[in-house]
């Protein structure tokens, strides 16, 4: 790639997020299948636009069905995967957006590589914490039930291990709250919580 140079603009990120007046994030929502990724994404989503602030949801399951149709869920399939949502999210954020992003992220290496695309402080990694048990009993999709019955290879939590976070900026626990609870928790991350929609962030 010796004869490719990175081309300069001159419309940066700060004028972009200017314009939108909002600090532009990438929420990283990380957890189990079942865990409540989508369900607060999406409700977090419906807060923050209630505020005025300019989003995007990255949710897993839907990119699957376009930009990552072409992988499985091998080791070496879910280091791509990330990696393709991790740049999407760099460059919106990049656009001065508010990226939310819905995804199981298992391993820790992938996680921290998808943070390092960012500014110092762009980046939040949200934990949502479910036991695998309660994943289990909710099992939403019926994809534990296959899981365990040698129907689904490579599932996350079954035969493929989760590293769980070791130090998240949030951590939800899902089992003894409500989704409006843990999404004015990450409000309150953002400062936001205890504010009136303004349009900044």
């Amino acid at each position: 790639m010796s004869n490719i140079r990175w081309q300069n603009l001159e419309i940066s990120q700060p004028v972009r997020a200017m314009s939108l007046q909002q600090t532009p994030r990438c929420l990283w929502l990380t957890g189990l299948s079942g865990a409540g990724k989508s369900t607060i994404a999406d409700l977090l989503e419906q807060r923050l636009h209630a505020r005025g602030l300019h989003t995007y949801i990255l949710d897993g399951d839907n990119l699957r069905h376009g930009l990552n149709r072409d992988l499985g869920f091998t080791d070496a399939d879910r280091v791509e995967n990330i990696r393709r949502v991790a740049e999407v999210a760099s460059l919106m954020v990049d656009a001065g957006l508010i990226v939310i992003v819905a995804l199981i992220s298992p391993y820790r290496a992938d996680r921290d590589s998808a943070q390092d695309l960012f500014r110092t402080g762009e980046f939040v990694e949200v934990f949502v914490d479910a036991s695998l048990a309660e994943c289990e009993r909710r099992d939403p999709k019926g994809l534990y039930a296959k899981a365990r019955r040698g129907e689904l290879k490579n599932f996350t939590g079954i035969d493929s291990p989760y590293e769980y976070p070791l130090a998240p900026h949030v951590h939800l626990q899902t089992s003894n709250s409500t989704s409006a609870a843990l999404v004015e928790q990450v409000e309150n991350y953002l400062g936001l919580s205890t504010q009136k929609p303004t349009g900044h962030c």
